[in-house]
């Protein structure tokens, strides 16, 4: 089966992204978010996005309409879903209302279409088990920004088919990403290994081993990473981080994967990073 039309549930940071990503690759794309605020601010920064790839000389369109006109917006979840061959789960990193909507998308969907989850963390054997199609749910996890980032991890649950998984590689392909297939195991691969080290960046600033931009600069200059790992939890979101690592931890019982205490006060306190305006650093309207 070749995916011509694909549904996203929910525009966030990532949802609007994988859209963006994919009318700009020629698919027709079916957004859905409930939120009103919400979906006039992904239409907006998709448009905004779209715009400056063309500038740039980074996308192939005469004009942004050319791109916005293969998206169809819904408030529907389930309207917007029974239009695609392949649907897009992007919603919050909340198990239980990932669950829930795995269950709706099962009912409402023909049998053959495949449901997949951007999910960072959460088990898609469990996703796969509220339905009754497990051999066609799968995960699609795209890295932020995804207009920009090139991987794409694809997340065999237990009972995911070999059709699907390839069928999401192709998908992934024709959205110019690299896919690359892990096991369902917590974290999958690039969050397993990149939450301890936020973590203890974070556990390093808690007991005063040095301050943020110290701690930022000597892993950038160190490492050669291109952002420090306090910044880089300010860009992924610090309550995305500390979800992260409590699945990790839960599931795993490994204590290294306990969350530093900073990180939750912070989360508390509604310092999410970039999005909030404050988090380990401080930004202004223009990051």
């Amino acid at each position: 089966m070749t995916i011509d039309t694909i549904a996203v549930i929910g525009t966030g940071t990532m949802g609007r992204g994988i859209v963006e990503t994919a009318a700009s690759h020629g698919l027709a794309v079916h957004a859905a978010e409930i939120d009103t605020v919400q979906r006039e601010r992904a239409q907006a920064a998709i448009r905004k996005s779209v715009e400056k790839g063309i500038a740039r000389g980074k996308l192939k369109a005469n004009d942004a309409d050319e791109v916005l006109g293969r998206v169809r917006w819904h408030a529907d979840v389930v309207e917007a879903a029974v239009e695609g061959q392949y649907v897009v789960e992007a919603i919050a990193e909340d198990e239980a209302a990932k669950l829930e909507l795995f269950r709706r998308l099962d009912g409402a969907c023909p049998p053959e279409t495949i449901l997949a989850s951007n999910t960072s963390s959460i088990s898609i054997t469990k996703l796969a088990a509220a339905t009754g199609r497990a051999e066609r749910v799968v995960g699609m996890h795209f890295f932020n920004p995804v207009p920009i980032m090139q991987p794409v991890e694809i997340v065999r649950g237990l009972a995911t088919s070999d059709e699907t998984v390839e069928q999401t590689r192709q998908l992934a392909r024709r959205m110019g990403k690299e896919p690359f297939t892990v096991t369902d195991t917590p974290g999958f691969v690039v969050n397993r290994v990149l939450m301890p080290l936020i973590n203890e960046a974070a556990f390093a600033l808690q007991e005063g081993v040095a301050d943020a931009k110290t701690i930022d600069s000597l892993m950038k200059l160190g490492c050669n990473h291109p952002m420090g790992p306090l910044e880089l939890a300010d860009f992924i979101g610090l309550d995305v981080c500390l979800s992260i690592l409590r699945v990790l931890h839960g599931e795993l019982g490994d204590p290294k994967f306990r969350p530093c205490p900073l990180l939750s006060r912070m989360v508390d306190a509604g310092r999410l990073g970039r999005k909030s305006g404050r988090g380990f650093h401080d930004y202004n309207e223009n990051g």
